[in-house]
């Protein structure tokens, strides 16, 4: 499977799957009642994802200048717990959530760490061979 596919997939499957919950759940506890939880969950949300937005973006000033890649995926991280949370649902919520919690979000940092491999720009490659470049010239007078 792609990843074109996955994200095809995962797009028509999660609105489906919360439209159906958000029905299932108002038939259980109310329509007013799930929505007022909705916007509850998305104002909590935002208020944790500031306080752990603050402490990262220290925490990133710090290792970029070190040149260390962590503190930046985990920012990256919390910019999509944000959106999920922002995003009315409760499948979407309970992944935001569970970015939020930093030592499940270390362990999804040290994932991608493993699976992708970042470069440095800065790096050249040295090279053993002279810098002479061979030819034959002539000289007129």
């Amino acid at each position: 499977m792609t990843t074109f596919q996955f994200l095809l997939l995962l797009f028509i499957i999660v609105p489906i799957l919360e439209i159906y919950l958000l029905i299932t759940v108002s038939n259980v506890i109310g329509g007013f009642t799930t929505i007022s939880l909705v916007i509850f969950t998305a104002i909590l949300g935002t208020y944790l994802l500031r306080i752990q937005g603050l402490a990262t973006l220290q925490k990133a000033q710090t290792s970029l200048s070190q040149g260390q890649a962590g503190a930046l995926l985990e920012g990256i991280l919390l910019l999509i717990s944000g959106v999920l949370l922002l995003t009315p649902g409760f499948v979407t919520d309970i992944v935001g959530f569970t970015c939020l919690i930093p030592p499940i979000r270390q362990r999804l940092v040290n994932l991608f760490i493993k699976k992708i491999k970042i470069v440095n720009p800065s790096y050249t490659q040295q090279s053993n061979k002279p810098d002479v470049i061979e030819g034959e010239y002539k000289r007129d007078d």
